[in-house]
Order: structure tokens, then C-alpha cells, then sequence
């Protein structure tokens, strides 16, 4: 016997006969034997629809009641799918955030979870029950409802499974594992077997909308087996699993991209210490996330262009910070371009392969792609490219380092 935690995102339970053909799917793993919690995600779209709900009532509002309002999805989600299960016969209840509870910290709209207490549930599995948990709900310790950010649900889901200490997490979603690339764009992607927290962690990091990266960030603290499933076909998903789970590591596993990319570059600027600091210190208050930097000293010696990105709807706002503090930072010039994707080289086998980023610019530029910013990690490199080109590039790079399916 084991313990599972399945989780079905909103997609899955968009309607009544998907909300069905879930039941089923829980009662064939309950039938094995298994101890199973279910966390589920609103309907499709009806997270959307509360938080237009609250934005038509008021722009300032209390964050505790937007979370109040948003958190009611799953409460119709998990009520739904426990009287189906139990149409089916299957001895099931439902089990709201606070009624676990699921303990947060107070950051509503985005709070993380701090405890989850079992025992009721676990006491439940001794008699046979199956629990079906809301996801992206939770507790503060002022006894108000909180919400865990988008894609919270998964996040909920893994962390449940941390603390039944179950064997697996079964996340289904739309599509039937992990891929080599997108198979939207890149047709001879295959899926992978297997992957490993950290890499999974770059992917979603790095554009892959597969799984939420905070629960692949709590996946990997806990060590919980995450196995990425489809909801609409049988067949074994990707497990994600640590590092040594893993007997030959390939040297690159997948091919990312994120169109979530706008770049400024900054012209002629001053050489000299707290510079960076002055243009990096407002956008940080703003809470304008920056992503990758270049800088490039001009041949005197007392200027130079800076470079970086930022998330697309984050332009221009950025370039409006900026350029309020155009006296203090004495630039020449600004420039912005949105018109840019970010592709990235993913794969733990880089820990003890040299050359992957030379094969990276090599496989480029043969395709006379043009790179206008670089990044690396320990088993990432990503490079900044025109976005006119992401499919070239992201074919090319998928063939180059051998990934193509036979």
C-alpha cells in the first residue's frame, strides 16, 4: 500500500463530466489500495472571474477579502468532486484550508505555507477515506483565509504530500509529461522519463509552464516524487526526482524559452563605483524584477553601456523609473526593445561536460542568429536573442544537442 497525493488543475475540473472522469481516475488509484488525498484547483477560468468581481468593486481593497472572494473556487471544486467520488462509492469528504489547517504566513494574495496538520487526515486513511483537499487555500495565524499566489495549487499539492510523507505526488495537468522542448514549436521533442528537481526548477524558471517553480522549490527541500501525468490519457508521466534517482545524466536535458523578456540598455554611462546601485536600487522599489546583465567598458575607460532585462509588462514602468533618475545617473541615452526572447540550455550533465555553451553559440551562428545578452548558472546558459528567431533557434539547439526523437 502507499500514500499518494493526486493533484487536478483547472483544466481538469473544468466542467461536470471532467469532474467525473477525475472521480474515476482517484477511485481506480483508491482501488489499489492506496491512501489517497486529492488537492484541487477552481474550474477553468473562475479564479479569473472572482478577481474581475472584486476589481469592479473596488482598485483598493483589503487583501484579506480578496482572499475571502478568490479562495471560493475550490470550495465548489472539492465539493463537487467529493460527491462524485462518493456517486462512485468511494468513502470520501472534502477538507477547506482552514479546516486542516494549512498554516501560512500573513502575505495574502501570496502567502506560503509554514505547516500543514495531518493528523485528522491520516486518521481518516485508517478508516478509508479519501481526503479531498482544496489547493491554493490556507490559514494565517490571525485565523484569516489565505491564498497562495497563482499557481498555488500545485505548491499546496506538493506540500501535502511533504507532510503525509507520501511515496508520490501525481500532478495531472494538459499534457502528458515533460519534454525535451515545447513540442508546440519543436515537433521532435520527446518526453523524458525522468528529471531532476534542479533541472525541472531551471525549466520552469526559464519559461516552461509545466509546473509552478515554488513547487518545484518545495519539491526539492522535501524530496517529494513529483510525476507529471496527463488528465485526459493513460500512460506513465515524467517523474521529477533528485539527482541520484538518475543512473546516466544526459548532459543537456531541454531546450526553454520565455517570450516573458524586454531588454533597456543604457547608453554611456559613467564608470564608477554605485552606479549599478543607483540604477538597480530604484527598479528593486518598484519591484521590478531584473533579470540578466551585461556591461561593456568603452575603450577610454570612464563609460559604459549597460544592458539588462526585465518582464515584458514591467517595460515600461522600468524605463519610466529610470528615467526619472536620468540627473542623477547621467546616461546619454535609453533604449528599449520588446521584441526579444530569452532561449535557454538546461541539463546537470554541464557539471562535468566543458564546451556546452561553445556548442551553444556555435549551433547560432550557424543559423546566423545573433546573441545579444548571455547568462550561465552551474547547469543553465541562456542567451538573449530577436524574438523573430525563436523557433529557428529552439529547433536548432534541440537537434544540436543530440535531443531530436528517432
Amino acid at each position: 500500500m502507499a500514500r499518494i497525493v493526486m493533484k487536478f488543475g483547472g483544466t481538469s475540473v473544468a466542467d461536470i463530466e471532467r469532474i467525473r472522469k477525475v472521480a474515476e481516475r482517484v477511485k481506480a488509484q483508491a482501488d489499489q489500495g492506496d491512501e489517497v488525498a486529492v488537492a484541487v484547483s477552481a474550474m477553468a477560468g473562475e479564479t479569473d472571474r472572482l478577481v474581475a468581481k472584486v476589481d469592479q468593486v473596488g482598485q483598493l481593497y483589503d487583501l484579506r477579502e480578496y482572499d475571502v472572494v478568490v479562495s471560493s473556487g475550490e470550495q465548489v471544486s472539492v465539493g463537487l468532486l467529493a460527491i462524485a467520488l462518493q456517486d462512485l462509492g468511494v468513502a470520501a469528504r472534502s477538507w477547506l484550508g482552514w479546516q486542516i489547517p494549512v498554516r501560512t504566513d500573513s502575505a495574502h494574495g501570496s502567502a506560503r505555507i509554514e505547516q500543514i496538520e495531518i493528523d485528522e487526515i491520516v486518521r481518516r486513511f485508517a478508516e478509508g477515506q479519501v481526503a479531498v483537499v482544496a489547493g491554493f487555500q490556507g490559514l494565517d495565524p490571525q485565523d484569516r483565509i489565505t491564498t497562495l499566489g497563482r499557481g498555488g495549487s500545485d505548491t499546496s499539492a506538493v506540500a501535502l504530500a511533504a507532510a503525509l510523507g507520501a511515496d508520490r505526488c501525481d500532478i495531472y495537468t494538459d499534457v502528458d509529461g515533460v519534454y525535451t522542448s515545447d513540442p508546440r514549436i519543436v515537433t521532435r521533442a520527446r518526453k523524458l522519463e525522468r528529471v531532476t528537481y534542479e533541472e525541472m526548477l531551471e525549466m520552469a524558471s526559464q519559461g516552461a509552464k509545466v509546473l509552478q517553480t515554488r513547487s518545484v522549490e518545495m519539491a526539492m527541500k522535501h524530496r517529494v516524487r513529483v510525476q507529471v501525468r496527463s488528465s485526459f490519457q493513460d500512460g506513465p508521466g515524467t517523474l521529477v526526482v533528485d539527482e541520484d534517482e538518475i543512473v546516466e545524466q544526459a548532459v543537456v536535458s531541454g531546450i526553454a524559452y520565455s517570450r516573458d523578456e524586454a531588454k533597456i540598455t543604457l547608453l554611456k554611462v559613467p564608470d564608477r563605483p554605485g552606479v549599478a546601485a543607483k540604477i538597480f536600487g530604484p527598479l528593486a522599489d518598484a519591484a521590478i524584477n531584473v533579470d540578466m546583465i551585461v556591461q561593456n567598458v568603452s575603450p577610454e575607460g570612464d563609460q559604459t553601456d549597460l544592458t539588462f532585462t526585465v518582464g515584458k509588462a514591467d517595460l515600461d514602468r522600468a524605463v519610466q523609473v529610470i528615467k526619472e533618475k536620468c540627473t542623477d545617473l547621467g546616461y546619454a541615452d535609453i533604449l528599449a526593445d520588446a521584441n526579444v526572447v530569452k532561449v535557454s540550455v538546461i541539463g546537470v550533465g554541464m557539471r562535468s561536460h566543458a564546451g556546452v555553451a561553445q556548442q551553444m553559440f556555435n549551433a547560432l551562428a550557424d543559423k546566423g542568429i545573433n546573441i545579444q545578452v548571455i547568462s550561465t548558472s552551474e547547469i543553465k546558459v541562456s542567451v538573449l536573442i530577436a524574438e523573430d528567431y525563436t523557433e529557428l533557434a529552439l529547433r536548432s539547439l534541440h537537434t544540436a544537442y543530440g535531443l531530436d526523437a528517432d
